[in-house]
């Protein structure tokens, strides 16, 4: 799933995640409508749609192993025979989900499940019970595994239906709620809003707290994070500093004062040189801008085309290629130049003057630069089809920046003509930004290999070898920075400049931060890189039986509680499933933090609550819970237990979903829902340990 903010630049390489949030509530995202289809000849099909609101999404049955809960429809019931197995139908999403270092398939807006089935006895009804079990997420959180059931009778033309026994319905609803003795009200089935009261005192070892209130906390301080959309603006950015840094190489540079100069002095009009110039600059804005039109087009014809790019071990390895061939261009062992025919074209129109002339001089410029300029945009290109869903709208982003920096850069100059006596002449320096670009391709190069590994599921390619490779490729840097090695346009005997020297000794502070992921380590290192290295479990050094980042926590609320106790402390609850994606991003990348982890490892007990185990539960604490509108819910495993703990204390049944209480079960400070920034969970944490603190 995809996810959310990533922040992912080609040339520094951050990962940034900004937070989202939610309210405290029961949410209800996807509606079924359950029916049944006679087919002729004694066979029917259950057919149950799920249609989901905007933003989220159920995952299919043919997931990969431990990327997510697959969703399971089983349909049974009296005198009927099921026909083949269960299929769906609907558009099949695939994106690569760095969490789990794999591809998750999905369904989203609408998905439909169908199952074959015919009569026994084609002279009796038959009783249908359709039972789906599926989870719901979206680029913030998961919610808990849920299991709905659905009940039809299917009656054969001319037979009559008989009146079911009132006791068989006493018997049903006696089953639904008294197992755990509490009543479900639905409010409102269309907004799935949900209130749960108990019916009777209930033992302290089952679901509802009594002390529990987490609309009236200790205290109002901590946090609530705030939601924020994708962050095309960080693109853009990311397309200007691309765009600066190609004006420094060799294809564009020393085009920078001849064409500013053809405007200012090429006309009688000053004012007119200077309009024309800035009508240039629009004009490689426009261009750049005109780039990304094709790949809108191709998300308009296959919407699903970048996500299988995305998550293609081939393409994966194709751009893998491509970056090692950009690489070898920066390094100056051949050029990557466009047909000179178009070049040639171009150029003859510019003859056509006024505003169509310059229309063709900036296309020329935009042609003839391609052999720096190509690598580039493919960087960004690469960057953008694999770090999103939406794909085109990045790239345009991208590619307006880029094309800005260029616009901004000749207009200005164009308008201060005197600025460019400032400018550094042309010469070896700009062979030297073209090779630092290459080294930069090589790096970039191993992500791609690095993800066709993990969608692939070889797992050749581990955390610490990717981190040697770097090592090297960062130590050849570093070399060439310091005259050690040369390239074929480098001249015999170069410069070394102090911006060199400069650059060198961040190479080898750099190699000094990679080497920290190879030492083993009770919390994971280089958190900038965390969204490119492979995932923490794809490593010769993690072990499963660790637990999370050397923690054990408990799994039972109530062994928490006992605990807290004991040692005197806070007890945290964090809602979580195998399958939440979210959550293993929180453990990842804010839990695992310098200045978070202690507080999880020394100032709290961690309950951690699983809501999607699979673990039976004892046959006296299974239940049903009528939802209304001909819909149940199964109360069978620990997840359901757990997740049915949470909405009837918490009114919440999303993941990742963070609690403080105090041993005798008072909620400290607001919950937070969703993957967050560290500075908001990191509030949230020491607000509420800091009150138990003084007031313990």
């Amino acid at each position: 799933m995809k996810s959310k903010v990533k922040f992912k630049n080609w040339f520094l390489l951050i990962l940034l995640f900004l937070a989202t949030g939610i309210n405290a509530q029961i949410k209800n995202p996807v509606k079924f409508k359950f029916t049944i289809n006679e087919l002729g000849n004694n066979q029917y099909e259950a057919v149950l749609n799920a249609t989901m609101e905007s933003g989220w999404h159920i995952y299919s049955k043919d997931i990969p192993e431990d990327t997510g809960i697959p969703t399971e429809y089983k349909v049974s019931g009296k005198n009927i025979e099921l026909i083949g197995k269960f299929t769906e139908v609907g558009k099949k999403h695939e994106e690569f989900s760095e969490a789990f270092g794999g591809t998750i398939v999905y369904y989203s807006n609408s998905a439909g499940f169908k199952q074959k089935f015919k009569l026994k006895d084609a002279t009796k009804p038959g009783d249908v019970v359709a039972e789906i079990t599926y989870q719901t997420c979206d680029d913030r959180v998961c919610l808990a595994p849920n299991t709905l059931e659905f009940n039809k009778i299917v009656t054969p033309k001319g037979v009559i239906t008989p009146d079911k026994p009132a006791a068989d319905a006493e018997t049903a609803k006696d089953s639904i709620v008294t197992p755990i003795k509490v009543e479900t009200v639905v409010k409102n089935p269309e907004k799935g809003e949900i209130t749960i009261t108990e019916t009777s005192s209930l033992d302290p070892k089952q679901l509802k707290i009594e002390s529990i209130d987490f609309q009236k906390p200790l205290t109002d301080c901590g946090t609530a994070s705030t939601k924020v959309d994708e962050n095309y603006w960080t693109y853009l950015f990311l397309g200007f500093i691309g765009g600066l840094i190609a004006l420094l190489t060799p294809c564009v540079f020393p085009m920078i004062p001849l064409t500013v100069s053809f405007f200012t002095k090429g006309s009688k009009n000053k004012a007119k040189g200077k309009r024309d110039a800035l009508i240039y600059g629009f004009f490689i804005l426009l261009i750049f801008i005109l780039l990304s039109v094709p790949f809108h087009i191709i998300d308009g014809i296959a919407g699903n085309i970048f996500n299988e790019i995305s998550t293609s071990v081939w393409l994966n390895i194709a751009f893998f290629i491509i970056f090692i061939f950009f690489a070898g261009s920066f390094f100056g062992y051949y050029d990557i130049t466009l047909p000179s025919s178009i070049a040639n074209k171009s150029s003859k129109a510019e003859e056509a003057g006024g505003i169509i002339g310059i229309f063709f001089m900036a296309l020329t410029l935009v042609i003839v630069s391609f052999s720096c300029t190509g690598p580039i945009l493919g960087s960004l290109l690469g960057s953008a089809v694999t770090g999103s869903a939406n794909v085109p709208m990045l790239l345009t982003f991208a590619l307006a920046g880029f094309g800005l920096a260029w616009a901004i850069i000749f207009g200005l100059l164009a308008l201060f003509p005197q600025a460019l006596q400032s400018l550094p002449k042309s010469g070896g320096w700009m062979n030297t930004v073209k090779v630092v670009l290459g080294f930069i391709e090589l790096a970039l190069a191993l992500k791609f290999l690095s993800k066709a590994d993990l969608v692939s599921k070889t797992f050749f390619l581990k955390r610490e070898l990717f981190i040697v490779i770097w090592i090297i490729i960062t130590i050849g840097l570093v070399l060439y920075l310091f005259g050690l090695i040369r390239f074929p346009h480098d001249d015999k005997k170069p410069k070394i400049s102090l911006t060199r020297k400069a650059l060198g000794v961040l190479g080898i502070g750099f190699v000094v931060y990679l080497v920290q992921g190879l030492i083993p380590s009770e919390r994971p290192k280089l958190q900038l890189l965390s969204g490119i290295l492979p995932p923490l479990n794809v490593s010769y050094l993690h072990d499963e039986k660790d637990g999370i980042l050397g923690m054990h926590p408990e799994h039972d609320f109530f062994k928490a509680v006992e605990l807290a106790k004991k040692e005197n402390k806070p007890i945290l609850i964090d809602f979580t499933g195998y399958g939440c994606e979210n959550c293993r991003k929180m453990e990842e990348f804010v839990w695992s933090e310098p200045d978070i982890l202690p507080i999880l490892q020394n100032d709290i007990v961690l309950a951690s609550l699983y809501v999607d185990d699979k673990e039976e539960l004892p046959e006296e604490q299974k239940t049903k819970i009528d939802l209304g509108d001909g819909q149940v819910k199964k109360v069978k495993t620990i997840g359901d237990r757990w997740s049915l703990f949470q909405q009837v204390n918490f009114n919440n049944n999303s993941q990742p979903h963070y609690v403080l209480l105090t041993p005798d079960g008072k909620v400290i400070n607001t919950p937070v829902s969703g993957y967050m920034p560290k500075e908001d969970f990191k509030k949230f944490l020491e607000c509420g340990v800091n009150y138990y603190k003084k007031n313990k």
